[in-house]
């Protein structure tokens, strides 16, 4: 093990025994102290769950990545695990950036990343590396790199070229990564295997031409009911309507993979239409279905880490995936509801006025509500406190949502607010939002739209409150989740 590596673990085991349980979230994953983004390596292994993230231990900003591991035997209950990777080759040491994992048929769990060495201030090599080990313990392969810039394309990119996200298919390997291509937009190229440690170029699976950003990061190819799903996600997006944000957004192509191994685009769509998603990863689980997990900031807002909280950065809750009218369905895992406490339910309640109800109220919680009646407009708030709140606003004559988080720990410079189109389904909405100590998920009719929000208001702001321009009918279910000792385990 290298001196880098011992002091990532050695910072982790002195610094993770001091941090109370309410600095951290509930069910959400963490880095526990310092900067987490990207999920990486989200896998199955000897019958657990398995992630892994970009990582700096030491400062609540972006660093030189490690990779920090966490695992799981149901994707909720998370048990913290040292940190597996910190740039200490010639291959990677300016950085372990993102990649993937795989179970092998020897026992083994093989991580594919992307290294990175800097070349001069302005300049750098980034190239595609293997480490074996056991689940906890792992190995840096020393034939890395085993995917460079000589299997690139004519016109491809070294420096831009990371984020593969391995996968097997009988007994070919296949990997996707992430590159720029000669008109400096995003490409999604193929790589295929028989060893894992030579490679050959397949096809370019995907490409922007201009579309969507600048260059197409954290690829993830994968097949779902009947067709094939890409998400990957741009840099430098324009706005575009009430569907991208500005800036580092998510991108979902689904359609059908042809024969030539480049994907024909039926339906596109941004993935999440909150203010904090990137970079989302999936696994199919053992039995069978296909869930995604995504890194829960915004690029735009990562010098709001609060003093006093040891981490900066989370990830979503996983979410199970389906396609349903040629759209991404998300909704989050089945198994969280196995934490749920203290059901309530309330049906048929006339909402004009701000509301409360008895019991409803909390920051870790599962609140679904459907919504029917003679309204224009329905008023959801949340985390709500003394000059504190996040606030949902349904218009229903434009069939828009308005999420305003500018009351909810921010700087008023950074971007509070996110309005997206929902419809309605025989006259009824409905919403789910999860609630965690520092975050906001919210589920619109069955997963058609997910829209996720970090909020750093203080823990006392609990209140949730409803109100409606005209009287709407409301039903709802309401649980408070608790996860015991979650992520406290070395």
């Amino acid at each position: 093990m290298s001196d880098a590596l011992n002091k990532a673990r050695a910072y982790e085991q002195a610094h993770l025994p001091e941090i109370p349980a309410e600095k951290q979230p509930m069910y959400h994953v963490t880095g526990g102290v310092g900067w987490i983004n990207d999920p990486n390596g989200f896998s199955r292994y000897r019958g657990e769950y398995h992630l892994f993230y970009q990582y700096h231990p030491y400062s609540k900003q972006w660093g030189p990545m490690h990779w920090g591991h966490v695992k799981s035997k149901d994707l909720i209950a998370w048990e913290r695990l040292p940190a597996a990777l910190a740039p200490d080759t010639e291959s990677d040491r300016d950085g372990c950036f993102s990649g993937s994992a795989l179970e092998l048929d020897d026992g083994r769990h093989v991580l594919l990343y992307t290294g990175v060495r800097k070349l001069s201030d302005t300049d750098e090599v980034q190239t595609q590396c293997l480490a074996f080990g056991d689940g906890v313990n792992y190995e840096k392969f020393a034939g890395n790199p085993v995917i460079d810039a000589s299997l690139l394309p004519e016109g491809g990119s070294a420096r831009d070229f990371r984020d593969p996200k391995l996968w097997r298919e009988g007994d070919v390997y296949y990997a996707v990564a992430g590159d720029r291509a000669a008109d400096g937009t995003g490409t999604i190229l193929l790589f295929e295997s028989r060893d894992l440690q030579h490679w050959e170029f397949r096809s370019i699976v995907a490409a922007s031409r201009g579309r969507f950003g600048r260059m197409w990061e954290c690829p993830d190819l994968f097949p779902l009911d009947g067709q094939h799903v890409l998400i990957t996600s741009p840099q430098e997006m324009p706005e575009s309507g009430l569907d991208f944000i500005e800036g580092n957004s998510t991108l979902c192509l689904i359609g059908t993979l042809l024969e030539d191994k480049t994907l024909r685009e039926e339906h596109l769509q941004t993935i999440d239409y909150g203010l904090d998603f990137y970079a989302p990863q999936t696994l199919l689980t053992e039995d069978g279905r296909r869930v995604m997990i995504g890194w829960m900031q915004y690029w735009g807002s990562v010098d709001a880490a609060p003093a006093e909280l040891p981490f900066f950065g989370q990830m979503t809750v996983p979410r199970e995936l389906h396609v349903r009218d040629g759209m991404l369905i998300q909704n989050p895992v089945r198994e969280l509801e196995a934490y749920r406490r203290n059901g309530k339910t309330f049906e048929n309640v006339p909402v004009s006025a701000e509301t409360t109800l008895p019991g409803v109220a909390g920051r870790c919680a599962d609140l679904t509500i459907t919504l029917r009646g003679d309204y224009r407009s329905f008023r959801l708030s949340a985390v709500k406190g003394t000059y504190a709140e996040t606030v949902f606003t349904y218009d229903r004559e434009s069939g828009v949502i308005t999420a305003d988080r500018s009351k909810s720990g921010f700087a008023p410079e950074i971007r509070n607010t996110r309005t997206f189109r929902v419809r309605e389904r025989k006259g009824k909405l409905k919403l789910r939002l999860l609630l965690d100590r520092y975050s906001l998920e919210l589920f619109v009719n069955d997963g058609e739209q997910a829209a996720s929000f970090t909020v750093y208001t203080p823990l006392s702001a609990r209140e949730i409150t409803f109100a409606a321009e005209g009287t709407a009918d409301l039903n709802l279910e309401f649980y408070e989740l608790e996860v015991p000792g979650n992520g406290k385990a070395l």
